[in-house]
């Protein structure tokens, strides 16, 4: 995970590509341009993300590691639940991976039910965070600090860049959030840190410690830069990794 001066220059990457200044450019009357919206949660009523993601290096848009994932908001549920599909694609690579469909849950809970019932750790990193009340802390004061707590249930492998057709398991998962305010000279974007685990119940009880810097945007009300490093107990192929990801299209 980054240190402060190495995050202003992540920071100042994210604003270079932000889809936010599209999104909200002013209409001739000067208004923005509207959207539909659900009424339930006023968010989009369908909704295509695209992250620039880097696996052990840098989000980028090319080079060994990177490529992108396209998180796909397919369905949107009364109670603030979320259909997703997400799609990893490589660098250099001729095809995506397979894509993987998951309900999200407004307190980040995530159940992949449909086959092949996985979600690769790119998109873990980053799915849970699309849950309609994750953020929901910050409206009481940016420098809030609150837990997180949900299962993720799935065919999951900790120690590979993809889901896999395998057994499915329920990981335990509880976050510390510190918001931090607003990141100067980049206001509204708010700084968050994560800090945390997931436990698996059964399989091989795996445990993934987790600490992350989240910035999430309050006018589209999404992250859009994820830094976050993992380590596994006991040791699989890998002990450690880590993931970035950074929105560049909404």
């Amino acid at each position: 995970m980054k240190n402060l001066p190495t995050l202003a220059f992540a920071i100042a990457a994210v604003l270079a590509v932000s889809p936010v200044q599209a999104r909200q450019a002013p209409t001739a009357s000067g208004s923005a341009t509207p959207e539909t919206t659900s009424a339930a949660t006023g968010l989009p009523a369908v909704r295509h993300l695209v992250y620039q993601f880097g696996y052990n290096t840098k989000a980028a848009s090319e080079g060994t590691g990177t490529g992108t994932t396209t998180i796909d908001i397919v369905g949107l549920a009364t109670d603030g639940g979320m259909t997703v599909t997400a799609t990893d694609n490589w660098w250099n690579t001729v095809n995506p991976r397979q894509s993987y469909t998951c309900e999200v849950y407004p307190s980040g809970g995530v159940t992949c039910a449909q086959p092949p019932y996985a979600i690769s750790p790119i998109q873990l990193a980053v799915v849970p965070l699309l849950g309609q009340n994750y953020f929901t802390a910050l409206t009481a004061g940016l420098n809030s600090s609150w837990k997180e707590g949900y299962n993720v249930r799935a065919t999951f492998d900790p120690s590979g860049s993809t889901g896999f057709a395998g057994e499915v398991n329920t990981w335990t998962c509880a976050y510390t959030l510190i918001g931090k305010g607003t990141v100067p000279n980049a206001a509204p974007l708010i700084l968050i840190h994560s800090d945390g685990s997931m436990n698996e119940e059964g399989g091989r009880d795996v445990i993934i410690n987790q600490k992350a810097n989240i910035l999430f945007d309050p006018r589209i009300k999404m992250p859009v830069f994820v830094d976050e490093e993992l380590n596994l107990v006991p040791r699989l192929s890998v002990n450690r990794y880590t993931v970035e990801l950074k929105l560049i299209r909404d």
